[in-house]
């Protein structure tokens, strides 16, 4: 009874160690796997995966001419948007009015540096009881400055036997634009590592140190 005991008893450990290995192996097969890019098991992020770079930044105002509508409370509608805005003025219904509408911008950066813009809808932030005050605001919040910017390169390029001339400029907000120029402007250009161009700033209502610098054209 003793001898048989240890017989079944050793076939069994055979069998458990052969069960061990075997999982043992399959942990191997799979680590490898896993750090195979190619593998359906592989689970870390791909080498050429990248991110878009997105960035807010304010785009542009503009003063529009509107009319009282309703009055609700302390608010007011505006027409022809029915807006809601607070009545600052007391203004009565069928009052023409001014109004300082914004809009802001998503600037998306590729790993090609390459942008792309997508605009927000127009939205009203104050009104006026005037033109000339609304316009004074708008002067304040859009700044044109002349200065020197980054300039990465100039290029041509042809089809159908026409040339195009275009140079690179980085703005301050360090996004890269493309502007097509003539062929005394590329001489010019050509050795150059910056420029002089006229910007406009466009600053943030409610940060004003927040703006955005958007090209206007060559200072000279």
């Amino acid at each position: 009874m003793s001898k048989s005991r240890r017989v079944r008893t050793g076939r069994f450990g055979v069998i458990r160690l052969s069960a061990i290995l075997g999982i043992l192996l399959l942990s191997v097969l799979l680590s490898a796997c896993s750090s195979n890019e190619d593998s359906v098991f592989h689970t870390g992020t791909p080498a050429a995966e990248t991110t878009d770079s997105v960035s807010r930044v304010p785009w542009d105002y503009r003063v529009v001419e509107s009319t009282v509508g309703d009055l609700i409370g302390s608010d007011m509608t505006v027409l022809p948007d029915n807006e809601l805005l607070p009545n600052d003025g007391n203004y009565a219904t069928g009052d023409k009015i001014w109004t300082l509408q914004f809009m802001d911008a998503e600037l998306v950066t590729d790993a090609d540096q390459k942008n792309e813009i997508r605009l927000s809808a127009w939205s009203t932030l104050k009104s006026y009881g005037d033109q000339k005050t609304a316009a004074e605001d708008l002067k304040n919040l859009k700044v044109s400055i002349t200065t020197d910017v980054d300039l990465v390169g100039v290029y041509k390029t042809k089809f159908k036997e026409k040339t195009r001339n275009f140079a690179v400029l980085e703005l301050p907000s360090g996004n890269r634009i493309k502007q097509p120029i003539d062929d005394k402007r590329y001489t010019a250009l050509e050795k150059e590592k910056t420029a002089s161009v006229v910007l406009e700033e466009v600053h943030d209502f409610a940060d004003y140190d927040s703006a955005y610098a958007k090209f206007r054209g060559w200072a000279n």
